[in-house]
């Protein structure tokens, strides 16, 4: 599974490219206004930092305004995504920018027949909101499962992206339900690699070490 960090911030996302688990970037008008700068600024200095696929979200509703705005964020740089919500208006602009060459990726899915479609148009990635549909009581991991059986009943290309990933149950749900990528916080990715007996028994290999009085 790969893993694509949500994120605007460029000093996170340079500091996690170092750890070579970083396999591509997502944003969002929300995270683009949480950084404080220019759209086409930021996903630049992503594209150069990441060698993966970076989301850049078109703002428009209508088919010809996506189109354009999509067009825009193309010219970025080669690995810029275009992202679009699930309407029929982005439906069909993502039909048009794949047959363009352009990849895409579909956000704000909530159900398994929307990503019928998105696979239908043709959609690099299909984004379920996992996190989301568990605040409303429904089990944002059945989508994930849903998706997964339908994609592969028909040999589809688009990729499953989880996202709204809170926890680190999300992620490993998401592992073993077959999604194809993981977009999250970079807390979450943080929260991965601990667990308690790991840090005991570190601490009790270095108390060890330590009586030895030797040195590597």
């Amino acid at each position: 599974m790969k893993f694509f960090l949500d994120t605007a911030d460029v000093d996170e996302i340079r500091e996690w490219s170092q750890t070579g688990l970083l396999d591509g970037v997502t944003t969002n008008p929300s995270l683009i206004l949480k950084s404080g700068r220019d759209i086409k600024e930021v996903l630049a200095e992503i594209c150069d930092i990441v060698d993966g696929d970076v989301s850049g979200e078109v703002a428009a509703t209508d088919y010809d305004t996506m189109l354009a705005e999509g067009r825009e964020l193309a010219k970025i740089a080669k690995n810029i995504c275009i992202k679009l919500p699930i309407t029929m208006d982005g439906l069909r602009a993502c039909k048009t920018l794949v047959d363009e060459g352009f990849k895409t990726n579909m956000t704000l899915c909530f159900s398994a027949n929307q990503a019928l479609l998105v696979a239908k148009a043709g959609g690099t990635y299909v984004s379920p909101f996992i996190g989301r549909l568990d605040d409303m009581a429904i089990d944002g991991m059945e989508l994930i499962e849903e998706i997964r059986v339908i994609f592969d009943n028909y040999d589809f290309d688009t990729e499953i992206l989880a996202a709204s990933i809170r926890t680190v149950n999300h992620v490993k749900d998401c592992a073993l339900a077959g999604a194809d990528v993981a977009t999250m916080p970079p807390s979450t990715i943080e929260k991965l690699v601990k667990h308690p007996l790991t840090d005991a028994g570190l601490a009790a290999f270095l108390a060890d070490w330590e009586k030895t009085g030797q040195k590597i």
